[in-house]
């Protein structure tokens, strides 16, 4: 069995949602050893849609909240459906200890998902880490410093908005 962790930007454009899309079904398509288990922080972009293809494959979601308050206080109205339906689909959902999501709160849900997971999915455009932390391309390096195999998912023509 192999538990894939994803990590990715949530600013995608809407034609990259359907590339990601095709690029995650393939990913989960090749898996042939035992059970599909996937571990997400469902936060909207990359996130929700790598639980939405690993459920449509028939995967087992783990679902990993930052903090205690997440929901309330960081899920936006356009995504909360979708969030929520996810929380519900999930096998296990985990909430770090942690009452306000902030980036420490962000940093240990990473760490938490690279600590369960046997491979990464960085839906990443190879954009450098910020400096704040808690980012996609810190969560790469941390994976690839801990010796994780990365699959990194930008298909031609994918794009941020902004």
């Amino acid at each position: 069995m192999t538990t894939y962790a994803v990590t990715g930007h949530m600013d995608l454009t809407d034609k990259s949602v359907g590339l990601v899309r095709d690029a995650l079904r393939e990913i989960f398509a090749r898996h042939t050893e035992g059970d599909l288990v996937g571990i997400s922080c469902i936060a909207a972009g990359s996130d929700s849609i790598f639980a939405e293809e690993l459920l449509a494959a028939g995967g087992r979601l783990v679902v990993v909240l930052p903090s205690q308050d997440y929901r309330r206080t960081k899920v936006k109205p356009e995504h909360a459906e979708t969030f929520d339906r996810l929380v519900e689909a999930a096998a296990e959902v985990a909430v770090m200890p942690h009452e306000t999501a902030n980036r420490q709160a962000y940093e240990s849900a990473n760490g938490e998902l690279l600590r369960r997971g046997d491979r990464l999915v960085a839906v990443w455009d190879g954009t450098p880490p910020s400096g704040k932390g808690g980012g996609t391309a810190d969560t790469v390096e941390q994976a690839r410093a801990e010796g994780l195999a990365v699959d990194v998912v930008w298909p031609e023509g994918a794009a941020r908005r902004g």
